[in-house]
């Protein structure tokens, strides 16, 4: 564990060789173990050769796992900060970054804030499309919903009545986990105002998601980068390849590895990534920057 940006934060360092900071995909369960575990990850084990050559820094975001949080309007600049102030917990100046899903939005935020402390981009199935900022604020407005008919304690004994995620019951909030893993934080939780409480969601929920692609950065601050970057297309609802395109034009040193999702596999996908992080490694990419 490490304090990063006042939040307690579970952390795991893996491997040798460069940096490699890895934005976990999950939405808002993104843990350090859905590398191995979620979705489409599960199949690829990315990180099962990436160790050989990397040393991986993956983490509970904020608001997830074992990791702790606070009731504010989270922004993407404060997923930036817990990410910022881990890699200096561990004396990493400069680190490749690689994200997948909703991963991608902080590490296309983290390239804009601290280019300097980037490498290289890999953005795996980015998070993004029309249908995926229409699910998320549907999902915020159903946990409001619950918390102004039941009331906060209400949140609190349900989140902690399963091991639900929002995505799979937005009822229990952005805030579940912390509530099951910190007492005094569901204390608290459970006595604040709800109106107070539903104007922080609400503007919350609108500013992460204000757009109907990748959210995280403007187009213009990442046209700006000229970080090597490696995009990789989804195919869902959630992962729409829009997306992508979308980080691929807005990023000039951009390859895009025009690959489906069931071409993806354990053995194509892990050697493309291999294969771009070794080249973004050279001397001739390094002087770039």
């Amino acid at each position: 564990m490490a304090l990063a940006d006042g939040i307690a934060t579970r952390y795991e360092v893996s491997g040798s060789g460069p940096p490699l900071l890895l934005f976990s995909p999950g939405g808002f369960n993104a843990t350090l173990d859905n590398w191995a575990t979620f979705g489409i990850y599960q199949r690829l084990r990315l990180l099962d050769g990436l160790r050989r050559h990397y040393t991986c820094v993956a983490y509970d975001r904020r608001e997830a796992g074992l990791s702790g949080g606070r009731v504010e309007c989270i922004t993407w600049g404060d997923y930036v900060a817990q990410a910022t102030d881990l890699l200096d917990e561990l004396g990493i100046e400069r680190a490749h970054v690689m994200a997948g899903c909703i991963g991608c939005s902080i590490a296309a935020a983290f390239a804009v804030a601290h280019p300097g402390r980037t490498a290289s981009l890999v953005l795996y199935s980015p998070a993004g499309g029309p249908r995926y900022r229409i699910t998320q604020h549907a999902r915020f407005a159903e946990h409001l919903a619950f918390a102004h008919e039941q009331g906060l304690a209400a949140v609190v004994s349900l989140a902690r009545a399963s091991n639900a995620t929002f995505s799979q019951d937005p009822r229990i909030g952005p805030w579940a986990s912390v509530l099951r893993t910190d007492d005094s934080f569901a204390e608290d939780f459970a006595t604040r105002d709800v109106a107070g409480y539903a104007a922080t969601v609400e503007t919350m929920a609108r500013t992460l998601f204000d757009r109907d692609t990748v959210p995280g950065a403007e187009p213009e601050q990442l046209m700006a980068l000229e970080h090597p970057a490696l995009v990789v297309p989804g195919e869902d609802t959630s992962h729409a390849p829009s997306a992508a395109r979308y980080l691929q034009e807005c990023l000039d040193r951009s390859e895009y590895w025009d690959v489906p999702v069931e071409k993806q596999t354990d053995e194509t996908a892990p050697q493309r990534v291999l294969a771009f992080l070794q080249s973004s490694d050279s001397p001739r990419s390094s002087a770039a920057i």
